[in-house]
């Protein structure tokens, strides 16, 4: 019995072995763009009351069949305005709709129900901040929260008219009004690289919101200014903004190819820092604290003035080696001896404070690489363009899913993120047929865990069976592994 208890405790120390097969099977794709309707596919929210897609596009939202993926009905919003983004939550979807003729001018919600597909009973329509860019619920959906991006409108490379301060519009359910609009005016910055007023046309302009599961913080890309704004729902107003920072290409596991003419895919060291600039983000809990999980595209300004390649401003060309004057910089951030160019390449995951827990550093691009769908045409901007990211809880395990804007094909990376400080890459799902992931979700129906994939460019809607196999216990590993040393101790006893 003493062998077997000091056998039990060395197992104890052991690390664990036993870790759950995740895989993947495609279910169905549908191509939104064959409707007639002139319908894209940008993003995608589950409705598990009907067991139905919702997919916003250009002219309006598809509602699907989630385990076939056939067309139920297309509602067409174009009466309205442009539609950027849908959220379901307990048989009520939301939609985000823009001013068409003046984006500057506030947008609005409209709430549907999902069962009958109309207009919801009662209050339908709720005016919100300028140019509705992304809409989501808390996870009680007693609130509905509304990322105003606030850009004005543009001609050419010209920003005309007002420039809108961005906002977050916080909805009460209960009564179907705004409660409150959170603007940025006298909030604290943190962190470092923070871009902002200083730019012409540049204001904090909500990009993607995470609602933590208390649902009293909320977290809100911003995604130009290279930040991330941290509201408080019980105020319901900013209590600061984080700077970013910036990525370093020149650290190994950072490289990149920063070259998109020379004919070769190569990830190498590059003396270029990368602002993370996220897009899509999500949120998870570990022990009681919260982690942002971020997809760092990168953007320019909607002008792009303030992007130019380096052998095209005369005092970076002189100064900086060849293999980087196609590169795409930041020319406001950028000096000699110091490039910055947009987006980090890459997926991140920070505490809460924005401190750095795990970053997939130039994962994604050689991954793409490795599988002969990365497009080398864009080497010279943001690589792969990591867009948006879901998460899913399954088998024990914390998965996320983060689709590249930017390959050959359509192509979603997963990774387990379990343990946030040593995130494990699992696999990259790659669809024939598809292009450019914009949004993500997942979602269970009869006892089977989905992944449902938009694609902009393409106009398809893609779903993936997730099968995760039950891992062997961690407690049986550790015991054998501790049996199997103390069979040594005692051969080694016997044998003396």
């Amino acid at each position: 019995m003493k062998y077997l208890i000091a056998s039990l405790a060395l197992a104890a120390t052991l690390t664990p072995v036993a870790q759950a097969a995740t895989t993947f099977t495609q279910a169905w794709t549908f191509n939104h763009t064959t409707a007639g309707t002139g319908q894209t596919s940008e993003i995608v929210s589950h409705d598990s009351a009907t067991n139905t897609l919702w997919i916003a596009g250009l002219v309006g939202v598809d509602v699907l069949n989630a385990s076939t993926g056939a067309l139920i009905e297309h509602i067409d919003t174009t009466a309205w305005g442009g539609t950027n983004s849908v959220a379901v939550h307990n048989g009520m979807a939301a939609i985000a709709i823009e001013n068409s003729l003046d984006r500057s001018q506030p947008g609005v919600i409209k709430l549907f129900d999902t069962t009958t597909r109309q207009l919801a009973a009662g209050t339908h329509s709720i005016t919100v901040g300028s140019l509705p860019d992304m809409v989501t619920f808390s996870k009680d959906g007693s609130r509905l929260l509304v990322a105003n991006e606030g850009t004005p409108n543009l001609v050419g490379t010209a920003y005309t008219g007002t420039d809108p301060a961005g906002s977050v519009s916080i909805i009460d359910m209960a009564t179907r009004t705004v409660t409150a609009t959170a603007g940025f005016a006298g909030v604290s910055t943190t962190g470092s690289n923070v871009r902002g007023q200083s730019l012409i046309g540049v204001d904090f302009e909500p990009e993607y919101i995470a609602v933590n599961s208390a649902g009293t913080k909320a977290f809100v890309t911003l995604q130009e200014a290279n930040a991330v704004g941290v509201l408080d729902l019980q105020t319901n107003s900013f209590t600061k903004v984080i700077g970013l920072g910036t990525k370093d290409f020149a650290q190994p596991g950072n490289y990149i190819d920063p070259n998109d003419q020379d004919s070769v895919k190569q990830l190498r060291s590059t003396n270029v820092k990368g602002l993370y600039q996220p897009d899509g983000i999500a949120l998870y809990e570990r022990n009681g604290q919260a982690y942002m999980v971020m997809a760092n595209e990168g953007d320019t300004l909607e002008s792009e003035t303030d992007k130019k390649r380096v052998s095209a401003v005369t005092a970076l060309k002189n100064s900086s080696p060849s293999d980087v004057q196609r590169l795409n910089i930041s020319v406001p951030d950028s000096s000699a001896g110091n490039l910055v160019t947009f987006g980090a390449r890459s997926f991140r995951i920070t505490d809460e404070n924005g401190n750095e827990v795990f970053d997939s550093g130039s994962q994604l691009d050689d991954e793409a690489i490795k599988r002969g769908i990365y497009d080398d045409a864009r080497s010279d901007d943001k690589g792969v363009e990591p867009e948006g990211v879901t998460l899913l809880e399954i088998g024990g395990r914390t998965y996320a899913f983060i689709g590249l804007e930017r390959t050959t094909k359509g192509a979603v990376a997963v990774y387990d993120i379990t343990d946030p400080a040593h995130a494990a890459f699992i696999d990259m799902i790659v669809t024939n047929g598809d292009v450019s992931p914009e949004g993500l979700t997942t979602f269970f129906a009869n006892g089977q865990a989905y992944l449902a994939i938009a694609n902009e460019v393409s106009g398809t809607t893609t779903a993936y069976a997730i099968h995760s196999a039950v891992p062997e216990p961690e407690t049986c590993a550790l015991v054998l592994a501790g049996l199997a040393v103390l069979a040594g101790v005692r051969r080694r006893q016997r044998q003396g």
